[in-house]
């Protein structure tokens, strides 16, 4: 009896909004592709397209060998429990689609299992891309799948046509999994795929076919990761603020740039390092002293957003709800970053976290002034504080290399505690100076030639052995 593993998933740009949905089939012996499925299904939420999605990879199990068991693999915890009868499905919406799903193949033949997102890749960036398509007035086509670039000839996972047809030749000659994945992937394949031609109730037999539904889950994620997987979605943005000429600068706390500097491992086509942590960094909105451009750090006021700053939350919070990749919402516990969070965060359906380490620097007697005031008061203070990060404002204000101590340890504290995950910082214009800079590697002069806006976005992600990329800088694409 044929062997398929389906992995099925879906998202939808909104919950509800534009959603689609991916599905692949595989051989679990070698993880040969052997069908590919994706369509983008208009406004709808997560949970239908991830039925969508199921429905759809098990149908092509079913026209590849209709008397195939099925092992499904989602990262919906719902559809696995509700599909395996743990659950109870109330929703009126999802009552339907079960029961679609349900009759597409045997009950005997189907089992489902619960993977997490990072192990679900295929079938999320197949899901991306009919909703890409979607977003272009399209449909998603095989001929343009980047999901699953082909792999190096000499071995798995090969291009999902070929391997369907090595399946149908396979079968048509009467071979068993064995003749299937040799047909498909050589004689390499024999080893595992002839323990699972073993009868199935066989002890023997079931343990040989789940180790080799394992390897060739691992066979898959490794070549995903080849080929970009790993890296954090292309939307997911991060934020820079930027209120005149002030740079950040001091030492980085050893993360980042000391790597980045040191060996050279890591980068470029090095070794796999896994999912990064994808800090997007969010610039707060506008309050009634940014279009004036007077310093506003963490020793004045606490002004909350203005009305214009209040649109701009809003504006980038259905921007990142529409890109579907925030995991987590942290904030400064200054105002207007936790409202600018709130607005965000209400948006996406999660909660806010506070890290004291993002707030902005204290300015001392400089607060609420223009640079051309502070000039003109304290011109020997203004200059030191720009020829050095060590010097502070006026009045004992912050200096930079103690902002720069700080927003290390804030960064080093929530790389800890989001290890993989794309998280939100609303902060200010130089703790995202910052950490963009550190991400480089760069000067503190280097700071002088960013410039950042209110509520832009811009993004740095962070590898397990300690180097940064900067993904995108100061986008504002959201606001036009």
């Amino acid at each position: 009896m044929p062997r398929f593993v389906v992995e099925a998933d879906g998202g939808s740009r909104g919950n509800p909004g534009p959603a689609g949905y991916g599905a692949v089939v595989l051989d679990p012996a070698t993880g040969e592709t052997l069908a590919e499925r994706a369509e983008f299904i208009g406004v709808a939420t997560n949970n239908v397209a991830e039925y969508k999605g199921l429905i759809a990879g098990l149908t092509a199990a079913r026209e590849l060998a209709p008397d195939a068991t099925v092992l499904v693999r989602m990262d919906s915890k719902l559809v696995v429990e509700q599909m395996s009868g743990r659950w109870k499905i109330k929703h009126p919406d999802m009552k339907p689609l079960a029961a679609r799903a349900a009759k597409i193949l045997p009950r005997a033949q189907v089992t489902y299992e619960w993977i997490p997102r990072e192990r679900n890749k295929h079938a999320d960036r197949l899901a991306n891309e009919a909703m890409d398509a979607g977003k272009r007035g399209e449909q998603w086509e095989p001929s343009r799948s980047t999901a699953f670039a082909a792999a190096p000839p000499a071995g798995p996972p090969g291009d999902a046509a070929k391997g369907a047809a090595a399946v149908r030749a396979a079968m048509a000659s009467g071979g068993g999994t064995g003749t299937r994945a040799a047909a498909a992937a050589g004689a390499g394949a024999d080893t595992l795929s002839g323990a699972t031609d073993a009868p199935s109730g066989d002890a023997q037999a079931r343990a040989a076919e789940a180790a080799a539904v394992r390897a060739a889950s691992a066979v898959a994620r490794d070549t995903d990761t080849l080929f970009g997987a790993a890296e954090a979605p292309a939307e997911a943005p991060a934020g820079a603020d930027g209120t005149g000429p002030r740079p950040a600068a001091g030492s980085d706390g050893g993360h980042a740039a000391r790597t980045a500097a040191g060996t050279g491992t890591g980068t470029g086509w090095g070794p796999d390092m896994g999912a990064p942590a994808t800090f997007v960094l969010l610039r707060h909105g506008e309050t009634a002293l940014t279009p004036q451009k007077r310093f506003s750090g963490s020793g004045g006021t606490d002004p909350e957003l203005s009305p214009a700053g209040r649109r701009q939350a809003a504006s980038v919070a259905e921007a990142l709800a529409a890109r579907g990749t925030v995991q987590a919402v942290v904030s400064s516990p200054l105002r207007r970053c936790r409202e600018t969070a709130q607005a965000v965060a209400d948006r996406l359906g999660l909660p806010v976290a506070v890290e004291e380490g993002l707030r902005e620097t204290d300015f001392g007697a400089w607060e609420g002034l223009t640079f051309a005031e502070v000039r003109e008061r304290f011109p020997d203070d203004l200059q030191a504080w720009l020829d050095s990060p060590k010097a502070a404002p006026t009045g004992g204000g912050e200096s930079f290399t103690a902002v720069t101590r700080r927003v290390s340890a804030a960064r080093d504290r929530l790389l800890s505690a989001h290890a993989g995950r794309t998280v939100l910082l609303v902060t200010h214009v130089t703790p995202v100076k910052t950490l963009v800079r550190l991400a480089l590697g760069a000067p503190p002069e280097s700071l002088f030639k960013m410039e950042l806006s209110a509520a832009s976005l811009s993004a740095v992600a962070y590898y397990a052995d300690g180097n940064a990329s900067v993904r995108l800088l100061n986008d504002t694409s959201h606001l036009r």
